[in-house]
């Protein structure tokens, strides 16, 4: 392991890149598979949601080079991206979504500021700014779209067990975010105030966008679910199958969320830091002739089959 960075190296060469504990609790979410682009299949890609608006660096070494990319010109965001190319040492790392303030020949430390995040034309509506992060091997192309290594959170991802109700406590313009489920609910029992995130009726903790995005996964390492093991399974929420686990990675089936009876774009899934929120995030586009919520009001959400599921990617 980089004692500079903490990431570890891929081993074998099927292997994923670790993503150490201690990186990921600088950030208070991330998601490793939470995404319609190419470069989140199978987990290539995690993307860190910092406390601020700064984008904060996940790796330690030399800025390489910076460059802007255009992207989607929506009216809620940039017409234009970032990258930024960093050389981690056994790596190159590609961070994205951010402007940089820095320059090719700098050395930065985790944690040191990249600079000011973006509203990239890449999001979603309903999806915060945070910090994109890929690795290369050093002989591959860094400014490709694809061909990043696979990563894995090396660290417990507590299970939050629901029952599909809660309380709206937030709202945006394509985004409803409710109080449940909490880390006092988990399905250990223990309460743990670690990473959680909504884990499916059989406690496996899950990451993704149900089922407006293609696929999702169980983000943590669990010893008796490693790649190659269950393939397979199917995994039920809220009483209903809602796909089927390979390894981590999860191909979603056919379905549709519901909210107070009516069909909504889907559930955003994701993992929670160290003491923050994880309470369900509901994507609600209005244009798409979703129902919209207030703060206060109280939603039951259901899982239902589908001949037209709502898929944006």
């Amino acid at each position: 392991m980089d004692e500079s960075t903490g990431i570890g190296p891929r081993g074998e060469a099927a292997g994923p890149v670790a993503l150490p504990e201690s990186l990921l609790a600088r950030y208070r979410k991330f998601s490793l598979y939470n995404s319609p682009y190419p470069a989140h299949d199978r987990a290539r890609a995690v993307d860190l949601y910092p406390d601020s608006n700064v984008g904060v660096s996940p790796v330690a070494g030399e800025v390489l080079d910076t460059r802007t990319v255009g992207c989607p010109d929506r009216e809620y965001a940039a017409d234009h991206d970032h990258l930024i190319v960093i050389d981690e040492g056994d790596r190159v790392a590609r961070v994205l979504h951010v402007e940089p303030a820095v320059e090719a020949g700098e050395e930065v430390a985790v944690g040191d500021p990249l600079g000011k995040m973006v509203r990239s034309g890449f999001f979603g509506r309903w999806v915060d700014n945070h910090v994109h992060l890929e690795f290369r091997e050093r002989a591959k192309n860094p400014y490709r779209a694809s061909g990043s290594l696979p990563l894995v959170a090396d660290a417990d991802v507590g299970p939050l067990a629901w029952d599909g109700t809660g309380t709206v406590v937030e709202t945006g313009g394509s985004y409803a975010a409710l109080d449940a489920p909490t880390a006092g609910g988990d399905a250990s029992g223990t309460g743990d105030a670690g990473f959680t995130a909504l884990a499916d009726d059989d406690g496996r903790p899950l990451d993704g966008g149900l089922s407006h995005y293609a696929g999702a996964g169980v983000p943590g390492v669990r010893r008796d679910e490693r790649d190659g093991n269950g393939d397979g399974d199917p995994v039920s929420l809220l009483g209903m199958t809602v796909g089927t686990r390979v390894g981590r990675h999860v191909d979603w089936a056919d379905v549709d969320v519901l909210a107070n009876g009516e069909r909504i774009t889907g559930l955003s899934l994701f993992v929670a830091g160290p003491g923050a929120p994880a309470g369900a995030k509901l994507v609600t586009r209005p244009e798409a002739g979703d129902p919209t919520f207030a703060v206060g009001d109280e939603v039951r959400v259901e899982v239902v089959e589908s001949d037209d599921p709502v898929r944006l990617g």
